[in-house]
């Protein structure tokens, strides 16, 4: 899937609060916001401030702390800002300068003229780098598409798959009633953070807490079960699939054996549930939510039970020689 364009615009557009909040603004350069970051990390220009450019990462968003600005405002008041003509050559996405910090007024003339960006924020710079990094890893992060239902049950973000009209708003709709909250319908967004992570959340985010159910239309479950039915987004942590009953399979009946689904390289448990009419499937959603929940504590019912299983039959066996024995005599 061709990744879409992140530019300074888009970045300066971001919906964010609380401890996310970058609180940017431009005061330079806005012919130049629609410049596209291309490597989601940050450089401190020191040393190509003071001339030396063989290692200027040129490409990466600048970041101009206290340090950074005293020496730019050193480098104006000595007039020696002509080598940052090779500072603005080389494409820079945009400038941004934390502490609330005004850069020079040749500053920005050279930026004006370069077409570059000049972003301020209040905020610190080690803080605003810890901010821009966390959005960084979920905007630049691997995603894929998927068709399903996201649900967050006792905690655990459930994918609920399947062909169309096997029964997944439907069962989604009855797990919501019974209190457990809706991530996404139909469309999920899928991205894989930090490598080993999946986080799932709506395509559309107008419309993602919005259901279709047959016979009914469509619903928003905000409005009729209130906000602490619906999550923005969840880790999916467990693939459940529906299926119609197909009596000539062999379906798991002990769960000894763990099936996986891979996405974006990271395996995800699945699990299998057969449909027909009788099944009460937020019932069995809800208790493999809850088994799934046991085993990421340490504690596998399905192992556990084979291990008794298997001392029984040691303890019976020992039983019955020790029985012959007695015999023997």
């Amino acid at each position: 899937m061709a990744k879409k364009k992140f530019t300074v615009l888009d970045l300066l557009n971001l919906e964010l609060s609380g401890h996310d909040a970058l609180e940017l603004r431009c005061i330079a350069g806005q012919r130049g916001l629609p410049r596209a970051i291309t490597i989601p990390e940050i450089n401190r220009p020191g040393l190509a401030l003071s001339g030396f450019y063989d290692v200027f990462e040129s490409s990466r968003i600048q970041v101009f702390g206290r340090g950074e600005t005293a020496f730019l405002n050193k480098l104006h008041k000595e007039k020696s800002m002509d080598s940052l003509k090779t500072f603005f050559g080389g494409q820079v996405p945009c400038c941004v300068f934390t502490y609330s910090m005004e850069p020079p007024d040749e500053f920005r003339v050279m930026a004006e003229n370069a077409c570059c960006p000049v972003l301020q924020t209040s905020l610190g710079s080690a803080e605003f780098t810890n901010r821009l990094t966390r959005i960084f890893s979920n905007t630049f992060a691997p995603h894929q598409t998927l068709h399903g239902v996201l649900v967050e049950v006792y905690g655990i973000g459930i994918l609920l798959s399947g062909h169309s009209g096997v029964g997944k708003s439907e069962t989604a709709l009855e797990l919501v009633q019974r209190g457990h909250r809706l991530v996404a319908d139909d469309i999920i967004d899928v991205r894989c953070v930090n490598g080993n992570m999946l986080l799932g959340r709506g395509a559309n985010t107008i419309i993602s807490h919005h259901m279709e159910v047959r016979g009914l239309g469509i619903i928003n479950i905000s409005s009729l079960y209130g906000v602490g039915a619906i999550r923005d987004q969840k880790e999916v942590q467990l693939i459940v699939q529906l299926e119609d009953w197909n009596s000539a399979k062999a379906y798991d009946r002990l769960g000894t054996e763990q099936k996986y689904m891979e996405f974006l390289g990271v395996n995800i448990p699945l699990i299998e549930i057969p449909v027909r009419p009788g099944r009460n499937l937020p019932i069995i959603i809800e208790a493999a939510a809850m088994n799934e929940r046991l085993k990421n504590m340490g504690y596998n019912s399905a192992k556990d039970f084979n291990q008794n299983v298997l001392k029984w039959i040691e303890s019976s066996d020992d039983a019955q020689n020790a029985y012959n024995d007695d015999d023997s005599y």
